[in-house]
């Protein structure tokens, strides 16, 4: 079992934004020889580690209409109230957050967290304070996606669009997104990355309850962190 975990990271795929990078830690690690083998040995160990860092291994995605699945591996950092980026026109009003931090050893290829339709799209630049800092969501450069959710009947985009934002850390110098305003796509879709080290806050919709706690690791494509309509059910449950 443990040689099988081990071939699993080691033959795990790379992201194709990955290959450059590791291409350009390997050319200097030779360069780094030349000079020193003590530095050379540094470099090999650099290039391992990027090589780690840019891993996408496959996940199974849980089947369902009304679950959120986590577009982040990494720790959950926080759930709390906020309005979604103003640049996401959703309007002012307060919705459930929830933030996953990712350092830099965890896998950083985002995931959709519903099945549904790419409705705006919208790029803010800014600045690149620890990601872990609250304020960070409002000063950091950020990707924000706006999504309606397939499946929900209702017509309210209260409770038929979620909001995905990736926000750049503090040594993050790029964020990638491969979507595209108009696509459609699923739960657990492969839709972007941020280098390296970063966060990503989910905007739940009205009656969307979460099922994740502050500290919890979730794993993209793989853990639902909250599902659509729950709150209402157990409100009515409690009756």
């Amino acid at each position: 079992m443990k040689q099988n975990i081990i071939l699993d990271t080691v033959m795990t795929p790379i992201h194709k934004a990955g290959w450059p990078f590791i291409a350009l830690f390997a050319a200097v690690t030779i360069v780094l020889f030349f000079i020193a083998e003590e530095l050379g040995w540094l470099g090999v160990i650099l290039t391992a580690w990027c090589v780690y860092f840019f891993r996408d291994p496959d996940r199974m995605t849980p089947l369902g209409d009304t679950l959120v699945i986590a577009p982040a591996d990494g720790a959950v950092q926080m759930i709390d109230r906020a309005a979604p980026p103003p640049e996401l026109e959703m309007g002012d009003e307060e919705r459930t957050r929830i933030a996953i931090f990712m350092n830099v050893f965890n896998v950083h290829v985002n995931r959709t967290p519903v099945s549904g339709k790419v409705v705006k799209l919208a790029y803010r630049p800014g600045a690149f304070l620890d990601a872990s800092l609250d304020k960070a969501s409002v000063e950091n450069e950020r990707q924000s996606v706006r999504l309606k959710i397939a499946g929900v009947k209702s017509r309210s985009p209260k409770k038929n669009e979620i909001a995905v934002v990736q926000i750049a850390g503090l040594v993050a110098r790029r964020i990638l997104c491969d979507l595209s305003e108009g696509d459609t796509v699923s739960a657990g879709e492969r839709f972007g990355l941020i280098r390296f080290g970063s966060r990503v806050d989910v905007y739940l919709p009205e009656g969307c309850e979460p099922l994740v706690s502050v500290g919890q690791t979730s794993i993209a494509g793989e853990t639902v962190i909250a599902e659509i309509g729950a709150e209402g059910a157990r409100k009515a449950q409690r009756r």
